[in-house]
C-alpha cells in the first residue's frame, strides 16, 4: 500500500498560494495549535517562522511549500489526514493571506486503519533543527 499525505492542499488554496509566492517568494506554513488563531494553517514567507525540534514536517503543499505542526498538536492530528483550503474572510493574525481578504482553513478526514498502520510502520516524520 502506497502512503497516503498527511497534508494536501485544495486547488482554490494552491492558486492563492502561487499568488502569494508571487508577491512574497517562497512559502511555509506552520499549523497552529489553538493560540491566536484556533487551530490555522499560517501562511509564512520561508524562514519568517522558526521552527524547532518541537515542530514536525507533514509534507509540502502547492509544490513545494513545507507545511509544519507543533509536535503536542501533531499527537492530536496524526490520526487525520490534513487538508489546507481557502474561504473568502479575513484572519486574526499574521498569516500572509489576511490582507488579501481570504484565509486558510484545514478540512480533515480520519486516516482508514489500513492508512494509519501504514503511516505508523513508515516511523516518525522529520522534525525542524
Amino acid at each position: 500500500m502506497a502512503l497516503p499525505p498527511r497534508i494536501l492542499a485544495t486547488p482554490a488554496a494552491e492558486a492563492l498560494m502561487a499568488d502569494l509566492a508571487a508577491v512574497h517568494g517562497p512559502l511555509m506554513f506552520h499549523q497552529s495549535g489553538g493560540c491566536c488563531d484556533g487551530s490555522a494553517p499560517m501562511c509564512y514567507a520561508a524562514g519568517e517562522f522558526r521552527v524547532g525540534t518541537q515542530d514536525v514536517l507533514l509534507g509540502h503543499v502547492g509544490g513545494d511549500i513545507p507545511v509544519w505542526i507543533g509536535a503536542a498538536q501533531f499527537e492530536y492530528w496524526r490520526h487525520t489526514q490534513v487538508t489546507i483550503d481557502v474561504v473568502k474572510g479575513r484572519g486574526a493574525g499574521f498569516s500572509l493571506e489576511g490582507p488579501e481578504g481570504f484565509r486558510f482553513i484545514v478540512r480533515s478526514r480520519v486516516f482508514t486503519d489500513a492508512e494509519a498502520a501504514a503511516l505508523e510502520a513508515a516511523g516518525d516524520l522529520p522534525r525542524g533543527a
